[in-house]
């Protein structure tokens, strides 16, 4: 295989054949991302991409049952082009599962409904969409490019197009100033989007970029690990989805959780009342990564 510059992929992904449709992300500019930066987006060309899964054919064999297509956003390449790369993986792998991708929000609303229902008849059939606040404000702040209704919007279609969607949501994004709003109006987005999996992950901000700007100029201070916990624990309060599994166990969040809503809802937030009852070091999380 051939791969052009980093390659990110979400933790699920981790025994899946990475396919580099698109290098970059399409939209590149969320003031808090470093993953690609300094890279310039571009769609592979298909020829590119029969050659690599060529490679991937020769090398691993035909039993490949998970693909993930990198980079930033494969979701945006027009759709009859993405037709004729999941059609050229299915030619390849026979016994192929499911093909997953993460989509900006703007890409799924480029997307029609009878485009992701196709798209999904050919496997591709997981996206990874970071949500990463429900407030106006943040997602301004942020430069998500969309507002909360548009995120619902985009969130929705996937869900009603039959694709299992996993997101994000970055705890700290509206840094002290935002806490309780960043927590509530969160909760109330994906309430709305009603996603298969919710996830979370603690604010990590990378020398770099303009986040790091703000929160050296003042303009952005980061909550501390407690406040950290008690954002987490409004966020899961405020939570109505019924049947999402639910993740808080990145490498950058403090406390570790996992589970099911709501099945497990009261069982997780007991865990966190009992870490806030206790005493946590001042100086541990993203902050001192």
């Amino acid at each position: 295989m051939r791969y052009e510059g980093n390659i990110f992929r979400p933790p699920s992904e981790a025994n899946s054949l990475i396919l580099q449709a698109t290098v970059g992300c399409s939209h590149n500019r969320c003031t808090f991302c470093a993953m690609y930066r300094n890279t310039s987006f571009r769609v592979r060309s298909i020829e590119e991409l029969k050659e690599d899964i060529a490679m991937a054919r020769a090398c691993f064999g035909t039993g490949v049952r998970r693909v993930f297509l990198a980079d930033g956003d494969p979701l945006i390449i027009q759709t009859q082009r993405l037709k004729q790369i999941l059609l050229c993986l299915l030619q390849a792998f026979p016994k192929l599962q499911r093909v997953g991708t993460y989509a900006t929000p703007q890409s799924l609303l480029l997307k029609s409904q009878e485009e992701l229902e196709a798209l999904r008849s050919l496997k591709l059939s997981i996206l990874y969409l970071g949500v990463e606040s429900g407030s106006a404000e943040v997602l301004k702040r942020l430069n998500k490019g969309v507002n909360p209704e548009e995120m619902v919007q985009a969130g929705r279609r996937a869900v009603e197009a039959g694709m299992k969607l996993s997101t994000m949501i970055i705890l700290g994004a509206g840094g002290i100033e935002l806490k309780d709003e960043h927590a509530r109006e969160s909760a109330a987005v994906l309430n709305r989007i009603a996603p298969r999996f919710i996830s979370t992950l603690s604010m990590m901000v990378v020398e770099g970029t303009p986040l790091h700007d703000e929160m050296v100029a003042g303009s952005y201070v980061p909550p501390d690990p407690r406040q950290t916990l008690e954002e987490l624990r409004d966020f899961l309060a405020a939570l109505e989805v019924t049947s999402a599994i639910f993740r808080s166990n990145h490498v950058s969040n403090f406390l570790p959780l996992a589970g099911t809503l709501m099945k497990d809802k009261q069982a997780l937030l007991n865990t966190l009342e009992e870490a806030l009852a206790g005493p946590i070091p001042d100086d541990f999380g993203p902050q001192g990564y």
